[in-house]
């Protein structure tokens, strides 16, 4: 089973990162495509395999879980451009030193909405 997981996840993995290439290369500026190219494919492939394992009501759960992780790193990315565009530091220092920002946003959300 293991095997046929990893398969499918290969393939499945594949084809949504083609198809968002795709998309990517299709839209301007450029810099979309690595957007495009990289989360969705593994959320998506990670989401089908899962229904097929623990069902609909556990891949809600992980779904709600991917979006409030993209509400936070959204809010994480905005401080660090923020920063970065103010203050000029160097970025792989605003990045580390900001990180917490990011698990303080989840946590948050966790807190308030997700948290029963």
């Amino acid at each position: 089973m293991l095997v046929l997981d990893l398969a499918l996840r290969f393939l499945i993995g594949g084809a949504v990162v083609s198809l968002f290439s795709l998309l990517g290369d299709a839209l301007k500026p450029k810099s979309f495509a690595g957007i495009f190219a990289a989360a969705p494919t593994i959320a998506l492939a990670t989401l089908f395999l899962t229904i097929r394992a623990h069902g609909a009501a556990y891949v809600s759960v992980e779904a709600r879980s991917m979006i409030v992780g993209a509400l936070a790193f959204f809010v994480y990315a905005c401080a660090v451009s923020f920063i970065l565009m103010r203050f000029r530091p160097p970025a792989l220092k605003s990045a580390a030193i900001l990180m917490p920002v990011w698990c303080a946003v989840a946590a948050a959300i966790w807190a308030f909405w997700l948290r029963r």
